[in-house]
């Protein structure tokens, strides 16, 4: 699509359900940015959330969206957008509005024009956030009819939080997200009761670019990188140390990019996770679309939330399900 767009973007704070905690911190309310392209007679939207560990903000990111308007307005389109932005938030916004724009435009659905079979139900990840060991095992006995959990580690303390979680969940398949919390001196531990839990996988334990010592471990437990993986850039520096990836359309700049990352990921033979920031459901729908083939999905975003936005997605149980036009694509 070549016909000169329109732009218009939109800071929304959507408040979170409690508080989400991860090694990190945590927080009370999810903050994104809307981009919306028009070509006068059809409007699509993407929406991206700024994230400060890749040293993003609402400011930066919407200066990154403005600085490309008059390319807009000149006839940039979604594959010369590749290369006028670098990999992030920013361009995933304006990536995502470009798909729903053309769908809209074209009267076709997103998953047609990218060559995709037609998308179905998913079993999603549920998060239990970062907490004492009893709030964590309250959170997860809440949660525990869900077929998989996702439980935030990364603290002093985990063997006894991991313990308590399968505790309160026996059932459930559990995956482990240490956002780099680990070091050298506690990582085998942590494995050691993660296997001792039953746990399917273990994201990025260590922090990026000190985890090299992942090459040289028996690993109990498949690892999965994310921290560590963005584009297709960033798979090379992977191999021997990690099983998986997790694949999020904020780090890849949208899902143009993040459709050849797993297609590149898995002639790697990497195993594909799909994951997400804490957002709404205009986040979600376009990584449902990439998550048809991954092994693991979590794309609970929107159900962290104390309310998501109109025409969200539908959430039964464990599954979630493909967006309508109505929202996305």
């Amino acid at each position: 699509m070549s016909s000169p767009l329109t732009l218009a973007t939109a800071v929304e704070r959507w408040p979170i359900a409690g508080s989400f905690g991860i090694s990190r911190g945590s927080k009370t309310e999810a903050v994104v940015v809307v981009a919306e392209l028009s070509n006068g007679k059809e409007r699509g939207r993407g929406e991206c959330v700024p994230y400060a560990r890749y040293g993003e903000s609402v400011e930066s990111v919407l200066a990154q969206i403005d600085a490309v308007r008059r390319q807009l307005a000149d006839g940039l389109d979604r594959g010369g957008l590749q290369a006028a932005m670098r990999p992030g938030a920013a361009r995933n916004a304006l990536d995502c509005a470009f798909w729903d724009l053309e769908a809209k435009r074209t009267g076709r659905p997103v998953h047609e024009l990218a060559g995709l079979s037609a998308p179905h139900s998913l079993t999603t990840a549920y998060t239990i956030s970062l907490g004492a060991p009893a709030d964590m095992a309250k959170a997860a006995e809440k949660a525990a009819s869900r077929a998989l959990l996702k439980v935030k580690l990364g603290g002093e303390g985990d063997v006894a939080r991991i313990a308590a979680v399968r505790n309160a969940a026996p059932r459930s398949t559990l995956i482990v997200d240490a956002n780099e919390g680990w070091n050298e001196g506690n990582i085998a531990a942590n494995l050691a009761a993660c296997a001792k839990a039953g746990v399917a996988l273990i994201e990025q334990p260590l922090p990026e670019g000190q985890d090299q010592m992942l090459a040289q471990m028996q690993l109990p437990i498949p690892v999965c990188a994310d921290e560590s993986v963005h584009d297709r850039s960033s798979l090379a520096r992977l191999a021997g140390k990690y099983d998986a990836v997790n694949i999020k359309l904020d780090k890849a700049g949208g899902l143009t990019e993040a459709l050849a990352v797993a297609a590149e990921a898995q002639r790697q033979n990497f195993t594909i996770m799909v994951g997400c920031m804490v957002a709404t459901s205009l986040a979600m729908a376009p990584a449902i679309l990439l998550a048809q083939t991954a092994r693991f999905v979590d794309l609970d975003g929107a159900l962290l939330l104390s309310k998501d936005r109109a025409h969200g997605l539908r959430y039964v149980d464990s599954l979630v399900y493909p967006s309508s036009p109505s929202l996305w694509g």
